[in-house]
């Protein structure tokens, strides 16, 4: 059983680090700067902080001075590189798997653009609350599959440049869908509309957002 499990973790490994590597350069990050200046906010400093799904840390970086940061990926290539670049700490996981190594107690939880990558979303956010010190953060994004701009791509049959493009992409939320999973496990969930159209992604995030960033906390007493 061990070995099989081994070989499905070197399998998804690869194909992530095909993904990665496929047209995206070094130090990408969709949207970072927006996404950077809300999870600065969001998080400050003096934190310790575990970052699932953290690639090389493109994203990570615009957080982690003044914090003591986990990151965490399937892509061990991905990881050395955030290593190397931050200074920060890494550890090789699946997240659908067992999270027990990653330890737990944090002030906060970051997963960004990693929902939408999941079979079973909710498993793995009660997971990330089990992390989580009692009042602890957990903010992270996830693409807006229906956008106004999207619908119209798909009335044309069309998915190129649409969240539903990505074949790594396996689960897609609405505003609405996002808030009810969040509320699931954690509290005062609020979620922001980015993109290029800033003032009415922030206004109207269903409509246009091309990405949505969410904060929540999880409960003094988690039941």
């Amino acid at each position: 059983m061990c070995e099989k499990i081994a070989t499905m973790n070197d399998a998804l490994e690869k194909m992530y680090r095909t993904h990665h590597a496929t047209g995206r350069s070094e130090d990408f990050a969709l949207l970072g700067d927006e996404r950077g200046v809300l999870l600065r906010k969001f998080l400050g400093t003096g934190q310790r902080i575990l970052d699932v799904g953290c690639r090389d840390g493109a994203l990570t970086g615009t957080y982690s001075t003044g914090n003591t940061v986990l990151g965490v990926d399937i892509d061990s290539e991905a990881l050395s590189r955030a290593k190397e670049k931050l200074g920060i700490e890494v550890m090789k996981a699946d997240l659908n798997g067992d999270w027990s190594a990653l330890g737990d107690g944090y002030d906060a939880v970051v997963a960004c653009e990693v929902v939408e990558h999941l079979y079973y979303p909710d498993q793995v956010l009660a997971k990330a609350a089990r992390a989580l010190r009692p009042g602890g953060l957990f903010v992270g994004s996830v693409p807006n599959a229906f956008s106004l701009a999207h619908r119209y791509r798909y009335v044309r049959l069309k998915k190129r440049h649409t969240p539903l493009g990505d074949p790594t992409h396996i689960n897609h939320f609405t505003v609405k869908e996002l808030e009810q999973l969040l509320s699931k496990k954690f509290v005062d969930v609020k979620v922001y509309g980015i993109g290029r159209y800033t003032h009415l992604a922030r206004m109207w995030p269903q409509l246009f957002a091309f990405g949505l960033v969410w904060s929540a906390r999880k409960p003094d007493a988690l039941s």
